[in-house]
């Protein structure tokens, strides 16, 4: 990324397109803390976070999913995976399996916890890595391509599901009719810098890029 500007308001449900190895992830890791950028200034919830202590607040205050569920899911059943956040910020265990249980019925899971969460199906992996972050009740969701792997009716309950969501909302996703669905302004990333949804036309034959509303032909 190359002097990157980027604001999330409270209440922005923003979707973010671009190709792979344009800094999408890494913009994710680096607002969590994950990763220090190199230059530049790392504001959330109006403070500048630096270092490593400064995003604590921020990891109680911001679920991340990752891209690949099985980075998100150690425990040997899917229960203590999604307790897992809520013990971790200080919860009681009864109060964290309680916190489970509901995150997990509110996605549709009820009846999940004592299955083996490496034996479920890609699907059904999402939708448990996403209790996992729903379950510490976060403010902001930042969500790496969730739509992926998904059949068509999985993904349509994840629509209904985000759609639901009283929350602010940033979402990485190559399927322009997931995201369409999901969030209210679509960005692009191109030559590290994120370009705003006025320069951005998402096309019903699923791609997007600059100068979108030029005519041009393929």
């Amino acid at each position: 990324m190359n002097d990157l500007d980027f604001h999330l308001h409270t209440g922005d449900r923003i979707g973010l397109v671009a190709p792979n190895g344009s800094g999408k992830t890494t913009l994710f890791h680096i607002l969590m803390g994950l990763i220090k950028p190199l230059s530049g200034t790392v504001e959330v919830f109006g403070e500048e976070r630096r270092e490593e202590r400064d995003f604590l607040e921020v990891r109680r205050r911001v679920g991340l999913l990752f891209q690949d569920a099985d980075d998100q899911l150690f425990s040997p059943t899917v229960l203590e995976d999604v307790a897992f956040g809520p013990m971790n910020l200080g919860k009681s265990r009864d109060d964290a399996v309680s916190a489970a249980v509901r995150t997990l019925e509110f996605l549709g899971l009820g009846g999940f916890e004592d299955r083996v969460t490496h034996k479920l199906s890609g699907g059904e992996k999402r939708l448990v890595a996403l209790a996992t972050v729903l379950s510490m009740k976060p403010e902001v969701l930042l969500l790496d391509e969730p739509s992926s792997g998904l059949d068509a009716d999985t993904k349509e309950r994840l629509i209904d599901i985000l759609n639901n969501l009283d929350l602010t909302i940033l979402i990485i996703s190559h399927e322009f009719e997931f995201i369409s669905k999901t969030t209210q302004h679509i960005y692009t990333m191109q030559d590290g810098k994120i370009r705003v949804d006025q320069e951005v036309h998402v096309h019903t034959h699923d791609h997007a890029h600059l100068l979108g509303k030029v005519p041009h032909k393929h």
